[in-house]
Parts: structure tokens; C-alpha cells; sequence
């Protein structure tokens, strides 16, 4: 993967040097390339489909990223980047529905910034889950370095050597680069057994969860499902179960991250880049 600031240097800052990508691939056969290695894919219904732009363009750079924002769209322009590999919606919608936005000035200023730049945004969300193993799920792994606590059969539990919820809690905000974590359950509490469900999963599968570990790392919850549960099992007593919420955002970026280092060999002679979306929010 080229870091960022190799990527500045190739495009001169701005305008990418003749002969830096490969000429003869097309932004859809970059995108044939990735689904060829996704067990079953394509397949209908999926998310996974082009938002905006012609995919018979030769690729000059790819940026992937967890979200296409306006300031992530912005530096594609600037440094000739032709295709964003994004993991969420780029229009605000699981669907990216557009309808009900058509008169909308924000929505309107982020498309001519595509369609002004010649820019492809495709969406990487179902396949990438469904990538053996787990795209997302791999980059969260490296990035905590427990590729070797990972259960075989479910890589999601990780059996780490004891360590107090507090102590973990700040290992998980200092890799995650985040602001500040969510956290219940008591500081010391010992953790061994750690449930890593990024994103947003949904309560269900995350209340399934905690019954098998100590305590569960996650991107977001809805406060009445999952919150209210760990509130109800600390209180009767029997059992202690930990929480720790990162933020959607923060906890998928490395498997969009990892993303960039998977397809970096597979496009030999193309700029392939990452660009952090970041946390949304900031704390006063």
C-alpha cells in the first residue's frame, strides 16, 4: 500500500505522472478483480453496486476508505484519484436512495464533485463480510495485533491473556485512535475472553454474544437494546459482562485500511491509497 505522503509525492502533489497507473485496466476491472476473490459474488440484492461515475475509464488511483465524505471526495479530486472503494453509503441511506435529496444542496454539491471530477464510488460492504476471512474483521485483528488470539472457527473471539476492563478499555481507545470510548462495567473486572462485533450489528446479535465472552467490543449500539441488557446483567449480580463502544466509524476504518494493503499486489503498477474518514464527533 502506498502511504500518503509517497502518493503525494508519485502525483506531484496533485496531478498524477504519465505512466504511474496502469493504462490498460478499467475501473470495472478493478472491480471484476475484487469480487472474483468474494466466495459467490456478484450476487442480487446487494449495497454493493457503482453510486456515481463510468467504470469503462481507465483506473488512474484508488482511495479506499470507510466512508466517501465530501473531504474524502475533495482530496480524491485534487490528486487524481479516479475510484473510491467506500464501505458505507455515500448518500446518508443504507441504499443510497436519491430521490428524496434531489433538491438538496449538500447532496447536490457532493455528486457534482463526482460527476465535475470524473470520480467512480463503489461501494465494498457485503462482499468485504463476505471475503474469507472477514475483511473488516482481518484489519480490526491486525490493527490490535491479536491475530494469534483469534478462535479459528470464530474469529470474532479472542482469548487474550487477563487484563482489568479499564486497563483494556484504554488499549482499545489508544489503537483505535479515538477521543474517547464508552464503556460499562466495572474497571476491574477481568477480561479474558473479548467479543469483537465493529460496526453495527444490531442488538440481537450482540446480546447473543455476550453470553460467550467478558466483555464486548463494538462500533455502536442502540442504547435501549444492548445497553439496557449489560445495565440488567450487572445489576442481577450472577454474572459481570463488559461493553466497550468505539464508534461505527473508528472501529471498520482498519478493514478498509487492510483493504488498501490486500489490493495493492493485486494491481501492480496503480496507486493504491488510504484515507481515513476519522471520528465525526468531537467532546466537550
Amino acid at each position: 500500500m502506498v502511504t500518503r505522503r509517497e502518493f503525494l509525492a508519485q502525483s506531484g502533489g496533485g496531478i498524477l505522472l504519465a505512466g504511474l497507473h496502469n493504462k490498460a485496466l478499467t475501473i470495472q476491472d478493478v472491480i471484476n478483480l475484487i469480487t472474483e476473490e468474494i466466495p459467490g459474488a456478484p450476487w442480487e440484492p446487494t449495497v454493493d453496486t457503482v453510486k456515481s461515475g463510468d467504470v469503462t475509464q481507465p483506473v488512474r488511483a484508488v482511495l479506499t476508505t470507510f466512508l466517501a465524505t465530501q473531504r474524502t471526495i475533495d482530496y480524491a479530486a485534487r490528486h487524481g484519484v479516479n475510484l473510491i472503494i467506500t464501505h458505507e453509503p455515500t448518500y446518508y441511506n443504507h441504499l443510497d436512495e436519491t430521490s428524496w435529496l434531489e433538491n438538496n444542496p449538500v447532496y447536490q454539491k457532493k455528486r457534482k464533485t463526482l460527476e465535475d471530477n470524473g470520480i467512480v464510488v463503489w461501494r465494498f460492504h457485503d462482499y468485504w463480510h463476505a471475503h474469507r476471512p472477514d475483511g473488516i474483521a482481518t484489519g480490526v485483528l491486525k490493527r490490535l495485533g491479536w491475530e494469534a488470539y483469534a478462535q479459528p472457527d470464530q474469529p470474532q473471539i479472542c482469548q487474550i491473556p487477563s487484563v482489568p476492563l479499564g486497563e483494556l478499555s484504554r488499549f482499545m481507545k489508544d489503537r483505535f485512535g479515538a477521543k474517547r470510548v464508552r464503556v460499562m462495567g466495572s474497571a476491574d473486572m477481568p477480561c479474558s475472553r473479548v467479543g469483537l462485533l465493529v460496526g453495527a450489528v444490531g442488538g440481537q446479535r450482540q446480546i447473543e454474544m455476550l453470553s460467550e465472552v467478558d466483555v464486548l467490543v463494538v462500533g455502536e449500539v442502540r442504547e435501549w437494546e444492548t445497553t439496557e441488557y449489560v445495565r440488567d446483567a450487572n445489576w442481577q449480580g450472577e454474572r459481570q459482562v463488559g461493553l466497550i463502544v468505539i464508534g461505527h466509524a473508528l472501529s471498520e476504518e482498519p478493514g478498509m485500511e487492510w483493504l488498501a494493503e490486500w489490493l495493492t499486489p493485486r494491481l501492480p503498477g496503480t496507486i493504491v491509497v488510504h484515507q481515513e474518514s476519522g471520528d465525526p464527533f468531537y467532546f466537550v
